[in-house]
Formats: structure tokens, C-alpha cells, sequence
């Protein structure tokens, strides 16, 4: 079976190295070009003839890739959480979708994929087929979800995992005026994240606003007020969203 992976940015790159690992050959083709029109008949002829082409293409851009692609006989497979199959058309009518739902990056390629979740869906039974079998290269979490599940599967993996991740910026923003580094919260957020493991969030949940400690907000608000107005988020910012949250908690 002949695989093509059609872009290199984190997804691409990453799911090249995972099926390396396992030894399967993919072909692993630049997507950027692809979306230039001046350089898409160009691009479309250094394609490689395969049996699964899998987009790893930005959710803007996909359409315009997609069309460059003629391989009526292929299944044509999305890498996104949102984009609706039918980007396919109808003269693509082997498709479906191969969703890892990880955060991935170029900079630290994955080795382990075996306790990483795919959340696949196909056109047609055998097209699910077709693409479980690939999924289960790489892991056995295997679902099917469809576009509605996918979607807020997407959404909430925003919540959990770019939203937390920014809260980290915000966190190591508030320590840049002290000699405190940021490695000192590891401790504290690798509990954290453990913890639901084994209990719901809402049983995990700590904190000032958990136990209505007005006094230790009242202070907290305090302290973001009067933190280093020339960073990467304002006092008032830092302010606002503290108290946003807070009162998301109590509620």
C-alpha cells in the first residue's frame, strides 16, 4: 500500500515519523506550494501516485489542495477535526477520516502513538474499514465519530489543551518580575493534570474561588493590578480574565 501524506507541518511531519517507526514507507509531500495557484500544476505533477492520500493541510487551504488531486481510485483522508468530508466531492468517492486527537509539533516528534485516540469516519462500510486498518498501524484507541461528535470533540480539546496552554503563558507572564522560574509550577500543573485520570474536573477542582475565599481573590486582584504593565498581557488583561474564571468556578 502506497501512502502519500500531503503536508509537512506538525501533523504531516508527525504522522511521516509514527508510520516510519513501524516501518511503513510514506511519501511526505510539501503542501505549500499547493496552495499557490502559480505553483499548483507544478506541484500536482510532483505528486506520487498512491493508494491513500492523507491531507495534513491547513482547514483554509484544504479545498484548494484537495481539487489538485485527481485519484478516483484512492481513499482520500482528512487529518481535521472540523472539515466536513464533503471537501472530497464527488470525484473523489473513497474517502473519509483519520483524526489523532493530540497536540502535535515539528519540534518533538511523537514515538508513541499507541495511547493516542483516532476518530475515524468513511463514506461507506468499507472505507471504514479500509481506514481502521490504517489507524491500527499506529494505535488501538480507535472510534468512529461523526462531523457533530468531531466537531465538539475539537472544540474541547481547544478548551483543555490551547486555552490551559495559555493560561501557562499568563502564569509564567506573572512570575516575570520575580526570581521565581517557571519550572516551578511543573510540579504543580503534572498534578493537576494527573489527577483527572482518576476524578472528574469538576472533583478535582481547587482553588480560592472553589472554597469562596473573598479575601484571597480580593488580594489576588490586587497583585495582578499593580504586575508588570509592560509584558505580554496587561494588568487590567491578567485582571479580568483571574476574575472571569473565578466567578465560573463559584458558579
Amino acid at each position: 500500500m502506497k501512502i502519500a501524506i500531503i503536508g509537512a507541518g506538525s501533523v504531516g511531519t508527525n504522522l511521516h515519523h509514527a508510520f516510519a517507526l513501524k516501518g511503513v514507507r510514506t511519501e511526505l509531500v510539501h503542501g505549500r506550494p499547493l496552495t499557490d495557484e502559480k505553483t499548483s500544476r507544478e506541484a500536482i505533477e510532483q505528486l506520487p501516485q498512491a493508494d491513500v492520500y492523507i491531507y495534513a493541510i491547513a482547514d483554509h487551504a484544504l479545498r484548494a489542495v484537495v481539487e489538485t488531486v485527481y485519484a478516483p481510485k484512492a481513499v482520500h483522508l482528512l487529518t481535521s477535526g472540523t472539515m466536513p468530508m464533503d471537501v472530497f466531492g464527488e470525484d473523489k468517492p473513497h474517502c473519509g477520516v483519520l483524526y489523532f486527537f493530540q497536540s502535535f509539533s515539528r519540534e518533538v516528534l511523537i514515538d508513541d502513538w499507541s495511547g493516542i485516540p483516532c476518530f475515524i469516519s468513511g463514506r461507506n462500510i468499507d472505507d471504514i474499514a479500509a481506514i481502521y486498518s490504517l489507524a491500527q498501524m499506529l494505535t488501538s484507541r480507535i472510534y468512529e465519530a461523526n462531523q457533530h461528535d468531531r466537531e465538539r470533540l475539537h472544540v474541547a480539546g481547544v478548551f483543555a489543551n490551547n486555552f490551559s496552554n495559555l493560561m501557562y503563558r499568563m502564569a509564567a507572564d506573572i512570575l516575570s518580575d520575580t526570581q521565581i522560574p517557571f519550572q516551578a509550577l511543573l510540579p504543580l500543573i503534572d498534578q493537576t493534570a494527573l489527577k483527572v485520570h482518576s476524578l472528574t474536573p469538576k472533583e478535582a477542582q481547587t482553588g480560592p474561588a472553589k472554597r469562596d475565599d473573598k479575601n484571597v481573590m480580593a488580594h489576588h486582584m490586587e497583585v495582578l493590578k499593580e504586575s508588570v504593565p509592560n509584558s505580554a498581557f496587561s494588568p487590567d488583561e491578567k485582571a479580568e480574565v483571574y476574575a472571569l474564571i473565578s466567578r465560573l468556578i463559584q458558579k
